[in-house]
């Protein structure tokens, strides 16, 4: 007999940690390391503590990994969480230059920390996806997977995937013929030979192989 596996409990984490006494428990993610062009994109969120100990709301319950989710669903869960009126959020972009200029790593860890400092008042944890963050200015907690173990995390991993998806639509317009509404910077065939044909744009990262690459042969 094969029995049904329970869902997560994607609350977990974060009672622990009201149980050890810290208040304000918020996720951060990231979304954008790895294209070719556009910005790196951090969020974080603070869900209400009721919602611990209550569950989350029936419109939040499918929330999870950016990555597990369609487009539409993820533009759902974006306009939910940041018009529901329940959760503090913030969104922090850090543009193509500043990767380049800091590497990407750098230019993440800065997007997270500012993110984190626009929550007033400030967070008393962080709940991180994936490996501690050393540079973080807060108190933190390293969750592998947190996108899909943690409620807090999923929402900063959709906020993050949402506002960069957007921006380059945005891009799409100001620089045509990429393809960035299609591709949003990241390497695809029709990418790479856009960047062969037309060299690279003001948001393309120069320090990214391809991208490097292509550029010399233009000189």
């Amino acid at each position: 007999m094969v029995l049904d596996t329970p869902p997560p409990d994607r609350f977990r984490h974060e009672r622990e940690l009201a149980a050890r006494g810290f208040e304000r428990i918020a996720g951060v993610d990231e979304a954008g390391r790895g294209p070719l062009a556009g910005p790196v994109a951090a969020a974080a969120a603070i869900l209400p503590s009721a919602w611990y100990r209550d569950g989350m709301p029936e419109e939040g319950r499918g929330l999870n990994d950016s990555k597990q989710l369609t487009a539409g669903q993820r533009e759902k869960y974006f306009d939910w969480i940041t018009n529901c009126g329940d959760v503090e959020w913030a969104i922090e972009l850090v543009d193509a230059e500043a990767i380049d200029r800091l590497n990407i790593l750098q230019a993440t860890h800065r997007a997270m920390n500012r993110a984190l400092a626009k929550l007033k008042p400030q967070p008393g944890h962080v709940l991180v996806d994936g490996l501690r963050v050393k540079s973080l200015a807060f108190p933190q907690s390293a969750l592998v997977k947190g996108d899909s173990l943690s409620y807090s995390i999923a929402a900063a991993s959709v906020l993050a995937k949402v506002a960069r998806d957007r921006l380059m639509v945005e891009c799409d317009i100001r620089y045509p013929g990429y393809g960035f509404a299609e591709h949003k910077g990241y390497g695809t065939a029709r990418h790479l030979a856009e960047l062969k044909a037309r060299g690279p744009c003001p948001i393309h990262r120069r320090t990214f192989a391809p991208v490097r690459l292509e550029q010399a042969e233009l000189f």
